[in-house]
């Protein structure tokens, strides 16, 4: 249940590449507006800082440590790249602060277990989009079909996302194939790998292909990853950045049961309003003949910046079906993974 006309907690913006449509779009209006105000913003670019002082009308930090020395900020929105993020988080934390930050967390899966630990035993919130701190609406959704249609285990998926992106290489992060691995997975397909491990489980191995079509970057555009997990179950995620058709960020998945298939956001009819914030279900299983014995549309999808179970988490509230660690560790291991394979050309196991 949501709160409502809660008291607003003060939260500053660090990382204004994407920190500016976090602003615009989330705090400002949009979902954490009931719940944030905006108190500051930094950033590295001192002009790009300046430039949104003056529209936001905020302060401006000189670097996240006066950010963590003043006692009327206890919320940090950490939106630089993800290389040793984990660095910053714990810097943060243990400063006494909470954060919410993005996906990916971090490259390396280890260190960003030993912050959601240690942010756990210290009693601070550490959020993010993906996995979301509980599974959206549209997993619990087919969790709850698996079990009351009795489907019997995952076998396997066809999952994808898609957009159309005219980049141009810019010397960032999102150039270096280390920093940022098979960038289309790494991007956009991280959502998909976290959902099928809330589905699967744990992953054993993965191989990858990818290819360069027509950015403007030295990346790769277009990719696909193969995931064998630790219950026998197989499954593929396509990501690219090369076509415009309608239908970007849908996050489809066709998953199969041993006794059903579930399609999620899958084909090319859409409901009537259908957008991006909607995951359109259905579940198709043979009674005599094939039958859609369910259809649902959830508004929780994943992805989506829960502020509201920030603000909760922040209050004190102890948030049922809450990730755990080893969750969001689980998609960074499988990134790894597909780095070497990427690099290798060979099948990895995920460790």
């Amino acid at each position: 249940m949501l709160l409502t006309n809660p008291s607003k907690i003060p939260i500053a913006v660090v990382g204004l590449n994407f920190g500016r449509y976090i602003i615009e779009r989330q705090l400002l209006s949009g979902p954490g507006a009931p719940y944030f105000s905006l108190a500051g913003i930094c950033d590295i670019d001192e002009r790009r800082a300046a430039e949104s002082s003056e529209a936001y009308k905020v302060r401006v930090y000189a670097d996240l440590d006066e950010i963590l020395a003043d006692p009327g900020v206890p919320a940090v929105a950490l939106y630089t790249g993800p290389f040793r993020r984990g660095d910053l988080l714990r810097k943060i934390i243990r400063a006494g602060k909470d954060v919410i930050t993005t996906k990916p967390f971090e490259l390396n899966p280890e260190l960003a277990l030993s912050v959601m630990e240690e942010a756990r035993q210290i009693g601070r919130v550490v959020h993010l989009n993906s996995p979301a701190p509980i599974p959206p609406m549209d997993i619990r959704q087919i969790l709850d079909w698996q079990e009351s249609y009795s489907l019997g285990r995952p076998v396997g998926c066809r999952a994808d996302v898609w957009a159309s992106y005219q980049e141009s290489a810019d010397g960032s992060w999102l150039d270096d194939p280390e920093r940022c691995p098979v960038a289309p997975i790494f991007r956009l397909g991280i959502y998909l790998i976290n959902d099928l491990i809330a589905l699967f489980g744990p992953a054993e191995a993965v191989q990858v292909f990818s290819s360069r079509l027509t950015t403007g970057r030295p990346t790769a555009d277009t990719a696909q990853l193969g995931i064998r997990f630790c219950n026998g179950g197989l499954a593929n995620v396509f990501a690219s950045f090369c076509i415009k058709d309608g239908d970007h960020y849908r996050d489809g998945l066709t998953l199969n049961f041993q006794n059903g298939t579930v399609y999620r956001n899958a084909g090319p009819i859409r409901g009537e309003g259908a957008d991006n914030s909607v995951s359109e279900l259905s579940l198709v299983i043979a009674e005599g003949d094939r039958r859609v014995v369910a259809e649902q549309k959830q508004v929780s999808a994943s992805g989506h910046y829960r502020w509201d179970l920030f603000y909760r988490a922040m209050r004190g509230e102890r948030l049922e079906g809450q990730v755990s660690p080893e969750q969001v560790a689980g998609g960074l291991k499988v990134i790894r993974a597909m780095a070497e394979a990427a690099a290798s050309g060979c099948s990895v196991r995920v460790h």
